[in-house]
């Protein structure tokens, strides 16, 4: 790499961004060299901000600036509804779609016994806890339609069985192997209004 050791520096920590390698780094921090003053900080002030002051929502687990998010706070949404995400990202893409107006729940990842991520590490007793408080008619499973997205669908189906609500499942509008984030408004409408319940023992898409 070129430059000082503060430019290097600079370099290598946008070199450890996803997606991010040594050319686009050098990129990056040539861009925020050439940058006037008060615009590089204004950024460096956003990144402390976000590190500082978000938080996770007390009900949902997605990101909120308060202890409740905008959308738990808000009374015009659904409370019958609960939509099961495995990351904020994802409940931000369902939500972009227009086509719900529930409740979500974040899991904070996907069950994944090969990696050693196992259920004790979601928030599936918290959305149990949530079940149980009464209110909700319906949960919906808006797991990614991969390999482990379809494992954490079966493993909630099964923690979910005993609680008497329905649970249903995106329908497979969209793609196997897809992320949720990536895809289109009108893909995830489609899936959220074509979502059926799911049958005992189903492993298959639905």
């Amino acid at each position: 790499m070129s430059g000082d050791g503060l430019l290097r520096g600079l370099i290598e920590e946008f070199a450890k961004l996803p997606g991010i390698g040594e050319k686009s780094a050098e990129r990056l921090a040539y861009h925020v060299l050439r940058e006037p003053a008060e615009r590089a900080l204004a950024l460096a002030e956003e990144i402390r901000r976000v590190k500082e002051d978000l938080r996770q929502c007390i009900d949902c687990f997605s990101i909120a600036e308060d202890e409740r998010c905008e959308i738990c706070s808000d009374d015009t949404r659904d409370r019958g509804l609960v939509c099961v995400v495995e990351q904020p990202k994802d409940l931000l893409a369902v939500e972009r779609s227009g086509a719900f107006r529930g409740l979500y729940h974040v899991l904070g990842g996907s069950f994944s016994p090969m990696e050693s991520r196992g259920a004790e590490e979601l928030t599936v007793t918290r959305l149990l806890e949530r079940i149980r408080a009464g209110g909700v008619r319906e949960v919906i499973l808006a797991t990614n339609p991969d390999f482990e997205g379809d494992g954490t669908a079966l493993l909630l189906e099964e923690a979910l069985g005993g609680t008497g609500v329905p649970v249903t499942r995106l329908a497979r509008g969209l793609p196997s192997g897809g992320q949720i984030e990536y895809m289109n408004h009108s893909i995830i409408r489609d899936a959220v209004e074509g979502r059926r319940p799911r049958e005992s023992g189903d492993s298959k898409s639905v």
